[in-house]
């Protein structure tokens, strides 16, 4: 099946489709497949031996048993071993090359295992290889589970193709050399179509009303409970007004009491306070976290302290902060419960052994987000609007001529991240162009996706992708030159030495930076400075303002951007809107010339006083805000739309974000599960509809009649119009810009 393309046959029946494979012989095979039921896998179950299986860089083996009998198939009679591996890559695969169709997304289920010596478990993954027609290769990471020596393990996954590769093969891996790979069975099938969510139940809940039993500790420590040995107590001192994000949340509000929590011989960081809150939850809510925390002074240095949830054991994060003083910080989080939980206990840690803690005001209360919505559109009309005076000249107006204004496209910038595979789905690049005006690439613009190896460029993906930009006139951030983060790195890199990995920096920028000078609008300089320092630590500081300067001198046209994530969320020390200024002003006093702030918005259970009071802080340095990746994840696509409106909602009111990238839109091709606005064959679910609603609503439309001077006035979004006029003679129809700006604008119409 090498160097052969597929294409589809045509008009075929929903339950059989029918794929003409054309080799470039021109010998014609026709491969039918169900679309629905059937498994394209053949011989899945291995009653018909190793028949059409292989191994990959390894050997293959049919077993009914092994250990001496203590491995046994847990369906059908038999299994097969990858064995004599040594790679990672090594395993079992087979080529289903023919039999799977572009634009289909495909459901797989496995039963696996590993067996060896010394291996308890380990990462094991299947995975799809595509060659391409033009033989260039793609690998397509479908599911990964920890599969163990001790039992058979289901692994499931999704996959789709957008284009008709020449060549496909699922294969599994991901165990260390040594270690054999066990497949029981394998299913590949057409997928279901997932039933739309119903919308949640939010009758009668009771928003704003803390769920936190004596909060105020009017009857002491009634209600709470230490978590490990500590020691409870009630002090008196602490602030009586409630913290800044909750009363933007709650408005007017009863004062705290001035009383906290002391919790003393602390012996572990995660001791402190608790109290069970199962019954008191609801699915599906977004939940705000507040209280003010205190530590004990002493010589211990800056500590994190959290309020934290465990959720049936798993840890939930409810908001952090860093404490480095004797005063009373606030903490802000959020959280949101959606499988129902058989416990649920909150608590309050973070400060190293012998530090003790306070707590103060603790808040847990569900979130009204219509009421910040309500707000949020009044907000919205004054940032992004303006009033308008069309004055018309060239035609006697009178009472009874009428104009009917139609905004035609707001040029607020909404982009979305893309990969170059996407770009060969014509699905994708109609909703693409038709709803999106800015583009990001997903990895195709990284060095490690540029330069895979020292001297080895590959530039053709961006090529494409930048192609399809300009040919709809879309503008691109560039993401990104560098990313600082260790795990990041190509291992080429990470093996130079100091003055090699300076030249290899240069390098780098002038080759990107000259190769595509003035295509590319911005450019985010190092990725998430906040999270990594492989860079700085094997360069010196300066390195990071360096980077801003070539990249400057080498394309003084383009916008050069910090960006990180957690920024805006409450959720990471590591990253505070604090810590973030003063990173940005330490550039700035090092001669970078930092031009704009990426916040990337990879969020959960988003809170719209949280995020807004990041953005009010970051404001303050005078640079444009834009949300670089925002994305929002929840299984029920009504609450996700919830999710995105508070982002796009808390970013169009606020006058310091300039921009807003979306890290994706359709099903599979994200980097988060449930977070797609599109499903996998092109269907738009409730999030994608919000979001469209939306973006109506942020277009001005306006009618009526114009007055005695021939003009006619109205409020605007910034962006272009149409305007028809309709006198007794004729109808006329003209375009029109409006500016974004404060004052009034007119503009003059010759009609």
């Amino acid at each position: 099946m090498e160097n052969s393309e597929k294409v589809d046959a045509g008009n075929l029946s929903d339950s059989e489709a029918c794929i003409y494979v054309i080799h470039y012989s021109k010998a014609i095979n026709a491969v039918c497949v169900s679309a629905d039921d059937e498994n394209i896998i053949l011989n899945p179950q291995f009653e018909d031996g190793l028949n059409n299986w292989t191994g990959r860089g390894c050997k293959i083996a049919l077993h009914d048993s092994m250990g001496d009998g203590k491995v046994l198939p847990k369906s059908g009679k038999f299994f097969a071993a990858a064995t004599e591996r040594t790679q990672s890559w090594n395993g079992i695969q087979q080529e289903i090359t023919g039999r799977v169709q572009r634009k289909l997304a495909y459901e797989v289920t496995a039963l696996v295992r590993i067996f060896g010596n010394n291996v308890n478990t380990s990462d094991l993954r299947v995975t799809l290889y595509v060659q391409k027609p033009d033989l260039r290769e793609q690998y397509i990471g479908i599911a990964n589970v920890q599969a163990t020596n001790k039992d058979w393990t289901q692994m499931q996954g999704k996959f789709l193709l957008n284009d008709s590769p020449s060549k496909v093969i699922v294969y599994f891996e991901g165990p260390a050399a040594g270690t054999d790979i066990l497949l029981n069975s394998l299913v590949i099938k057409h997928a279901a179509k997932t039933p739309p969510s119903p919308p949640p139940d939010f009758e009668n809940v009771a928003f704003g009303v803390n769920i936190i039993e004596n909060s105020n500790l009017d009857n002491g420590t009634n209600g709470w409970s230490p978590l490990g040995n500590c020691t409870l107590s009630i002090g008196t001192g602490s602030p009586r007004v409630i913290p800044p994000m909750a009363r933007d949340s709650l408005g007017p509000h009863e004062s705290l009491s001035g009383r906290y929590i002391l919790v003393t011989n602390r012996t572990q960081t995660w001791m402190g306070p608790t109290q069970t809150i199962t019954e008191k939850l609801k699915l599906y809510l977004t939940y705000q976290v507040s209280a003010w925390v205190r530590t004990s002074s002493g010589s211990h240095g800056p500590q994190n302290v959290g309020i934290s949830l465990s959720v049936d054991g798993q840890w939930v994060n409810g908001g952090q902060t860093e404490v480095a003083d004797s005063r009373w910080h606030e903490i802000g989080g959020s959280f949101r419960i959606e499988k129902q939980p058989s416990n649920v206990f909150v608590y309050i840690q973070g400060p190293v052994s012998g530090v003790d803690l306070m707590v103060a005001g603790l808040q847990i209360f569900p979130v009204d987000r219509q009421a910040r919505f309500r707000y949020l559109r009044k907000q919205t009309d004054k940032i992004r609007k303006r009033d308008v005076t069309l004055k018309f000249s060239g035609v006697d107006t009178c009472e009874y001529t009428f104009v009917k204004v139609k905004q035609i496209e707001n040029d607020f910038p909404i982009g979305s991240c893309i990969t170059r595979t996407n770009i060969d789905n014509e699905d994708f690049v109609d909703f693409f162009v038709q709803h999106f005006n800015w583009a990001v690439f997903g990895n195709e613009l990284k060095w490690f996706w540029t330069e895979p190896q020292k001297g080895n460029f590959n530039y053709k993906d961006a090529d494409d992708m930048l192609d399809l930009c300009q040919k709809y006139k879309i503008d691109i951030r560039g993401h990104c030159i560098f990313w600082e983060v260790d795990s990041n790195v190509q291992q080429w890199v990470k093996s130079l030495n100091r003055n090699d990995l300076m030249t290899a920096v240069q390098n780098r920028l002038t080759g990107l930076l000259a190769r595509y000078k003035g295509k590319f609008k911005h450019y985010d300089v190092n990725n998430e400075m906040l999270h990594g320092s492989f860079y700085q630590d094997r360069l010196g500081k300066d390195i990071r303002a360096n980077m801003f300067k070539t990249a400057h001198q080498v394309d003084p046209s383009v916008n050069l951007f910090v960006n990180d994530y957690h920024v805006e969320d409450g959720c990471d020390t590591n990253s505070s809107p604090e810590k973030y200024m003063q990173q940005i002003l330490d550039l700035q006093d090092q001669g970078a010339p930092v031009g704009g702030i990426g916040i990337q918005g990879h969020i959960d259970s988003p809170v719209g006083p949280i995020v807004c009071s990041a953005l009010d802080k970051l404001a303050t340095i005078g640079l444009p805000i834009w949300f670089t990746e925002l994305d929002v994840s929840s299984t029920n696509e009504y609450v996700r739309g919830d999710d995105l409106e508070v982002m796009l909602r808390e970013a169009m009111a606020h006058p310091s974000v300039d921009g807003v990238m979306l890290w994706g839109f359709w099903e599979l091709f994200m980097s988060r599960d449930n977070a797609h606005l599109v499903n996998a064959e092109g269907e738009m679910n409730e999030a994608g509809r919000r979001f469209i609603d939306l973006k109506q609503e942020w277009l001005s439309h306006s009618h009526g009649h114009v007055d005695e001077q021939g003009e006619f006035s109205f409020r605007g979004f910034s962006g272009m119009y149409n305007v028809e006029v309709v006198t007794l003679e004729k109808v006329t129809s003209k375009t029109f810009f409006v500016d974004k700006g404060d004052s009034s604008l007119v503009i003059s119409i010759d009609l």
